[in-house]
């Protein structure tokens, strides 16, 4: 049987879109306006460059910034954090989003995150530096930390960093081939299996 304290983690590291919040953004519609066709969106636009790139990148914090304004979180998420701070579990933020729109997320929902890892502070999931990233501010090794997603990236980049990965589902089948350590439907769930974790741990099992 596995040991407990190996299910519990040091710190969580979340995914935004999606995850702590209800999906915010219209990919396709930014996509069309942008006139990137089906390329990802910041892979996209690491290839342009003057006024295209200047164009394309207003048009994506435009709708970044409204949809930051009007975020709700996911059911369980409030709950979730709070659990996670009354067991001193540190919490990261790891988003492709622009550090502004993150900001306004944070702020409109009153969350407490001990840091904040956007497209701003370099590559950007599914390249696992993020990860390794606030791993290293957390003072956290990659191996006591979880990164928790509901998107491909969020599968490839805890993997590629060897971090336990946790994919919420929504209740969807996985639309991917890259496989998470854990899936969980939703942050509810996730608390639930945290709970036990913490609860076979006292118990000393």
């Amino acid at each position: 049987m596995a040991d407990s304290r190996s299910l519990l983690p040091a710190a969580v590291l979340f995914d935004m879109d999606g995850t702590l919040t209800e999906p915010m953004l219209d990919f396709p519609r930014i996509k069309r306006e942008m006139g990137i066709g089906s390329r990802p969106i910041l892979e996209a636009l690491a290839e342009m460059n003057g006024t295209a790139r200047a164009a394309a990148e207003a048009v994506l914090l435009r709708h970044e910034e409204h949809a930051a304004g009007n975020s709700t979180l996911n059911p369980g998420c409030r709950e979730l954090l709070n659990w996670l701070s009354h067991h001193r579990i540190r919490m990261a933020l790891i988003t492709r989003n622009s550090r502004r729109s993150v900001e306004m997320v944070v702020a409109r929902h009153g969350l407490e995150l001990d840091i904040l890892v956007t497209r701003e502070d370099g590559a950007f999931k599914p390249d696992p530096h993020p990860l390794r990233l606030a791993c290293g501010k957390l003072a956290v090794g990659p191996h006591a930390a979880w990164m928790v997603g509901d998107g491909q990236y969020d599968v490839e980049a805890g993997t590629a960093a060897g971090i336990k990965t946790v994919w919420i589902s929504h209740g969807r089948p996985r639309p991917f081939e890259a496989i998470p350590w854990r899936e969980v439907r939703d942050l509810v769930q996730l608390r639930r299996m945290l709970e036990a974790a913490a609860t076979a741990l006292q118990l000393g099992h």
